[in-house]
């Protein structure tokens, strides 16, 4: 039988050879704070493509010097930064694979330390530390409290995910991702948890979801019609009163109808301490609803670790792709394992390691 997890999957213009996609990343490793991906981007997201992954996925990106979780984390809003996802996303075509850039805003998670350093938290002013903002001024528990964006300050954010759509396009990148997810501030928006507001941009879902509708519509104007654009989720907030799936599925539909393509459908982040049912596979279901509700293409993540239960998955109709984190970083090469184990012959496996292909 012909394997469902290594056929490939077209979207608009783009056609990614299986459906074994790198999950987005943070590595924290920008050694200037100047959002320029290094060395390290290089050879981490590279090893991803030589392993036989079909897209791989750039780590949150910040579209802004404000939207950055830490300051070492990677950029978009320069050309600086742009020539150097250049040499990456070059890299990642010469191995067969899709580039993807997710565009990110931490939101009211911004300007902490960074979970290489061992310390938490908001950064200090002597440490460099910036405002964050937020739909509302409420801040993330822990955190330093945001300032709470006017509509001056969210069109810019609109433009601002425009702008980096378009220069990460024009770097090389075959699709764009919007981050609307982990708590960060396009959910932030979305979640009543977070969003206080009493405005056209606070209240119904309708309005909590116009800033992500914007955002979608901004990209596709700017980027053209043959580049795909995704946008990530959080399925749910796990939280009674919070984002929901259901939630989920109808904004995903709408934010189809706006210019989306796919949705990949993680969850939890509004709040911390959430008890989270973590088991293998346990957001699938999530992405399967929204796939069954609305009627829209669907990645899934989450501990999906294993050949047999990424093709399950795939053949059963559950999502088109799966997005693999923590079994990437431990084993890069893993899509290569799986077509093995499931019985496939690839010929995208490495000349230089074709001594390895079957013993």
């Amino acid at each position: 039988m012909p394997s469902a997890l290594f056929a490939p999957l077209t979207v608009r213009g783009v056609t990614i050879r299986n459906r074994i996609w790198v999950s987005p990343l943070c590595q924290y490793s920008v050694q200037r704070r100047d959002g320029v991906p290094t060395d390290w981007h290089l050879v981490h997201l590279g090893s991803m493509a030589v392993g036989g992954a079909g897209l791989v996925m750039s780590e949150a990106t910040a579209v802004v010097p404000e939207g950055r979780i830490s300051a070492q984390d990677t950029g978009i809003w320069n050309d600086e930064q742009a020539q150097a996802w250049r040499r990456i996303v070059d890299f990642l075509h010469e191995r067969g694979a899709v580039a993807g850039m997710q565009l990110a805003h931490a939101g009211r998670k911004a300007s902490v330390h960074p979970e290489l350093g061992g310390r938490s938290g908001s950064l200090t002013a002597d440490e460099g530390a910036w405002t964050t903002v937020a739909p509302s001024v409420l801040p993330f528990p822990g955190l330093a409290a945001p300032i709470a964006l006017d509509v001056a300050g969210i069109d810019a954010v609109v433009e601002a995910f425009a702008e980096g759509a378009e220069r990460a396009v024009a770097a090389g990148f075959d699709l764009v991702e919007v981050h609307a997810a982990h708590g960060y501030l396009l959910h932030e928006f979305l979640s009543p948890l977070s969003n206080l507001r009493t405005d056209e941009y606070g209240g119904s879902l309708e309005n909590r979801a116009r800033i992500v509708l914007r955002v979608v519509r901004a990209i596709r104007q700017r980027v053209g019609e043959s580049v795909p654009v995704f946008v990530r989720f959080s399925g749910t907030d796990w939280v009674e009163d919070g984002w929901s799936v259901q939630d989920t599925a109808t904004v995903a539909g709408w934010a189809r109808t706006a210019g989306a393509d796919l949705f990949d459908v993680s969850s939890g982040g509004s709040l911390p301490g959430v008890p989270i049912p973590v088991g293998p596979g346990y957001q699938v279901p999530l992405a399967a609803h929204v796939k069954a509700q609305s009627g829209v293409a669907v990645s899934a993540v989450g501990l999906v670790t294993e050949p047999a239960q990424a093709e399950e998955i795939i053949a059963a109709g559950h999502a088109d792709a799966v997005m693999m984190g923590r079994q990437l970083m431990r084993e890069p090469h893993f899509p290569l394992r799986a077509a093995h184990e499931l019985g496939v012959v690839l010929d995208y496996w490495p000349a230089q390691y074709l001594r390895a292909r079957w013993r």
